[in-house]
């Protein structure tokens, strides 16, 4: 079950796991011990636990997969003309890890196996060559699908009904022994990339159950909070959410932090702590070691890539590395947001006034937008579709990055995780994303702010259509689509709901705070002079957006669909602002506090001071400051911006977005010299200069949009003001 690593003395000091000291070390409560029965109950009836059967028949696949790759070696060492002891001596081994080596797997998961070979089996020859050609003649085999092309290369394949992802790893060894103990560094002597990446699952998967203080705890918790994120829509690495091995090194943070809890104190904490944590501060579970193979490790100080992580969570094995890298300013404000709400649940459910149902309620995706992008994909053949797929996927986060830095932040996006097929058309399926205005910029009546993010788009699908395996067939499509167009093969059974779907929490809280008044109204206040504040920003950074350098991008060969506009009607204006590093949070103290179970009070207030305590003082020298992405490719256009943004300052033409599944395209020669709102004038623009040349409000734009942003809004400014 896992050593807890508590209470124990040396040289007088009590010893702990993690980076920092336990927030508590109280022990559960006789109401702890009921509400975990129920969670594990509730885990238990929707289905996340196998069946005795369905675990023997892994383990089988698992033991026949290790005897095939023994044969490989052997049938690899003969080919190689190798002497007959190492031919006698010849070994390969199997490594499971993932969410089956932690013992979280639900039924009909995935199992991800690493095979260890020696330094004399290739990987693409050997592998990817011999070893497909074995498995592709067995007929227990199906779905054999290589990526050899791959960050981390990987051949899948179902094996007896048990879905397989196979990786290999090339060590130095001529024999691979069979208690080989790969958590040793020497491990990654003189491996190549594609090893040391392949290795670094099992790596990671070995350290995190050696530092939980109770493993059975910890499964139970990362079950729940899996579960969680599958249903409130955040769990997708590929998408720019948090995958498998993201969510486990959270909460076994947070084990490391309350190593005495129960799994139910654990998922109220997991909520507690981070919606208070203050990203890009690191989550660590232990130091960063250098090593001593000169592998590079994740270091803000020493790489500007890292630097400009968002939600960095380090892996606690050497080569330590961000697993979070694919989080967006977007993807991260929706986290905080379900953070917040999975925090709100918890403190409702120790006054009686929610239930696990509610935490675990579905989010409604396709009613919580006016907008959406819909990424129409389609191929020829079955097997044309699913690679395709792949490829669509892999490249979906860069679609939601370019519309973020193209409209500098004032379009979120709000990827989905999966894809929708269309049964009516065969090898058809459709990605959506959730578009809207930030938080803050007001709207009244028709007045609906044109977002032109052709340019985004366009080398979103130049990026895709760039498939080194690209076949006749191989189409994708976006549109822009209104929430009532929603196409009806995204809903069960096919059948568009008549009525919005009920959220008890959602209701449950809007109805307070509509009895209280007061909360409501002052935040509607905050949000329309948080707007007023930043008008001046979006009308610079719409001229940018519109100048031709927008436009100047040539289409695919392949395009169908040119262009496209998104309206983008402002949905919701109960956003609150939690992405936030300033101290401002720490402000208003909560004076609400629980009882642990040696008696003593311990407040959420001396909770938060711990949790500001743990990201001040251990991860100092590891503290980032956000930047903009360097991920994207394609850089040109800001250099023609700048270049031509004096020659583009032309007053914008009314667009209409009546027609939603048709791209919005826009008379030519109409490129936006101010503001895309019909109500700015010479006068606005006046005021506006006059609130940017205040020292404190130019501080507090360049904190939010960064200092390049801030520099072209005053040149447009500027400009502007010289033209009038």
């Amino acid at each position: 079950m896992g050593s807890p690593g508590f209470g124990s003395q040396n040289n007088g000091q009590q010893q702990w796991l993690g980076i920092t000291e336990p927030i508590s070390l109280g022990g559960p409560t006789e109401y702890d011990v009921i509400e975990t029965r129920e969670l594990e109950k509730h885990l238990q009836d929707a289905g996340l636990y196998e069946n005795h059967q369905e675990a023997v028949s892994r383990e089988e696949v698992l033991g026949r997969l290790d005897q095939i790759v023994k044969i490989w070696v052997k049938t690899v060492s003969r080919a190689k003309r190798l002497n007959e002891q190492l031919v006698q001596e010849a070994n390969a081994k199997i490594f499971a890890f993932g969410s089956y080596r932690l013992g979280v797997h639900g039924p009909g998961a995935d199992i991800d196996v690493l095979c260890v070979g020696p330094r004399y089996a290739s990987r693409d020859e050997d592998f990817f060559g011999e070893l497909h050609k074995m498995l592709s003649e067995m007929p227990e085999v199906t779905e054999l699908h290589p990526v050899p092309d791959a960050h981390v290369p990987v051949m899948g394949l179902n094996f007896n009904g048990v879905s397989i992802d196979l990786l290999y790893a090339k060590l130095s060894l001529w024999v691979i022994p069979e208690n080989l103990d790969i958590s040793q560094e020497s491990i990654l002597q003189n491996a190549d990339e594609q090893t040391v990446r392949s290795l670094n699952g099992c790596r990671v998967t070995d350290q995190v159950l050696r530092l939980v203080p109770n493993i059975q705890n910890f499964r139970t918790t990362l079950k729940c909070m899996k579960f969680w994120a599958k249903h409130r829509g955040v769990y997708s690495n590929v998408t720019g959410f948090l995958g498998g091995i993201n969510w486990a090194l959270l909460v076994a943070r947070i084990c490391q932090l309350f190593p005495n809890a129960l799994p139910n104190m654990l998922v109220s904490r997991f909520f507690r702590v981070y919606t208070k944590w203050r990203w890009p501060n690191p989550v660590m579970l232990c130091g960063i070691e250098e090593g001593s193979l000169g592998l590079q490790v994740w270091d803000p100080r020493r790489y500007p890539k890292d630097r400009s992580h968002l939600m960095p969570i380090i892996t606690p094995s050497y080569p330590c590395m961000n697993s979070s890298y694919n989080v967006s300013s977007s993807t991260l404000r929706i986290m905080m947001k379900e953070f917040q709400r999975g925090n709100e649940i918890c403190e409702a459910m120790e006054a009686k006034k929610a239930d696990w149902n509610t935490l675990f309620e579905p989010f409604p995706f396709f009613e919580a937008y006016k907008n959406y992008l819909q990424i129409e994909i389609s191929a020829e053949s079955g097997d044309d579709l699913r690679k395709w797929k792949g490829w669509v996927e892999s490249r979906l986060r860069q679609l939601t990055l370019k519309v973020e830095r193209h409209t500098y932040g004032m379009l979120q996006c709000h990827p989905h995780p999966g894809e929708y097929p269309d049964k009516s058309r065969p090898f058809h399926c459709s990605y959506f994303t959730g578009l809207q205005r930030m938080q803050g910029v007001p709207v009244s009546g028709a007045d609906v702010s044109q977002f032109d993010i052709r340019l985004s788009v366009e080398e979103f699908k130049h990026s895709v259509n760039m498939y080194t395996l690209w076949k006749p067939g191989m189409d994708i499509h976006v549109f822009h689509v209104k929430r009532r167009s929603i196409p009806t093969f995204v809903f069960p059974g096919g059948l568009r709901p008549a009525h919005p779907s009920k959220l008890a929490w959602e209701s449950k809280r809007g109805s307070e705070q509509s009895i209280s008044g007061h909360a409501p109204l002052q935040h509607s206040q905050e949000g329309a002079n948080h707007g007023r504040k930043r008008k001046l920003a979006e009308d610079g950074a719409d001229s940018l957006r519109n100048s031709k350098s927008l436009a100047s991008l040539s289409p695919s060969t392949r395009e169908v669909q040119p262009v496209i506009i998104a309206s983008c009607c402002y949905e919701k204006c109960n956003d609150s602002e939690i992405i936030s590093t300033s101290e401002e949070q720490s402000e208003k103290p909560d004076l609400e506090s629980t009882r642990d179970a040696n008696g003593s009070s311990t407040s959420k207030d001396a909770e938060k001071l711990a949790v500001e305590k743990i990201m001040c003082d251990p991860n100092d020298a590891y503290r980032v400051f956000s930047e903009e992405p360097d991920e994207l490719e394609d850089e040109f256009e800001y250099r023609n911006q700048f270049k031509d943004f004096g020659e583009n300052m032309k007053n914008s033409s009314n667009l209409d977005s009546s027609n939603s599944q048709e791209p919005i395209i826009p008379q030519k020669e109409t490129a936006s010299a101010t503001c895309l709102y019909s109500n700015g004038g010479s006068e606005d623009l006046e005021v506006n200069f006059s609130y940017i040349i205040n020292i404190k409000h130019l501080q507090s734009l360049c904190n939010n949009h960064g200092s390049y942003t801030c520099m072209l809004f005053l040149i447009a400014l500027l400009h502007q003001i010289i033209l009038h």
